[in-house]
């Protein structure tokens, strides 16, 4: 990433001025870049790494996030869901370009029991509760029509404005960070990364070089 600094405060990324927790340093930099309006300011990239041992990533949506860690959710069957059974273990990267500043979390995944996924299902649209039951995610399909067809077929099977079961194939998943590094750009390269790794029951924030 070869940006310039944007943040007009050289002293912004002093270990000394951080909170001494990663959670709520991140918090302060997710709240900053919501009030920039930086476009979908909760949107991580997700690499795993499937049971052959091939790296992969996507983007998915942060729904939550607090002293244990960050939760997203998804289909269990999908690609990051069988990677995620097999190697339980992930990073996320928050990528706020426009603010010159990246956020990168590692850390062990734990799948969230159904009882503690369904609230966030309840508060989805009506029809992201449907496109749950609808996609096979990841799966090969014929073509767009089929994947409507099935949308129709349960909407019928499911009409307004009764409730949608919870899929029991779809859930959340907590990432707890053993690592948490701050990044934001400067000049000529000159980055500042300041990294919180776990020390016990606490952390220590370690400046790394560019």
């Amino acid at each position: 990433m070869d940006t310039t600094r944007r943040d007009p405060d050289p002293e912004a990324m002093s270990a000394g001025l951080l909170d001494g927790d990663p959670m709520a340093q991140f918090a302060q930099w997710l709240a900053e870049a919501q009030g920039r309006g930086i476009p979908e300011p909760t949107a991580m990239l997700l690499a795993t790494v499937s049971a052959q041992g091939r790296p992969r990533a996507r983007t998915v949506l942060l729904k939550d996030h607090s002293q244990a860690g960050f939760t997203f959710y998804t289909n269990r069957t999908s690609r990051k869901g069988r990677d995620l059974s097999a190697h339980p273990m992930a990073t996320v990267v928050f990528p706020w370009y426009a603010m010159g500043r990246q956020v990168t979390a590692e850390g062990s995944v734990q799948m969230m029991s159904q009882a503690a996924s369904e609230p966030y299902f309840r508060s989805r649209p009506r029809g992201s509760q449907i496109g749950a039951w609808a996609s096979r995610q990841s799966q090969v399909i014929s073509s767009r029509a089929e994947l409507e067809l099935r949308v129709a077929e349960l909407e019928q099977r499911w009409p307004a404005p009764g409730d949608i079961p919870m899929p029991d194939f779809w859930g959340g998943y907590l990432l707890v960070p053993s690592t948490v590094e701050f990044w934001q750009s400067g000049a000529y390269r000159l980055h500042d990364r300041l990294r919180y790794r776990r020390d016990g029951d606490g952390w220590l924030i370690e400046r790394l070089s560019p």
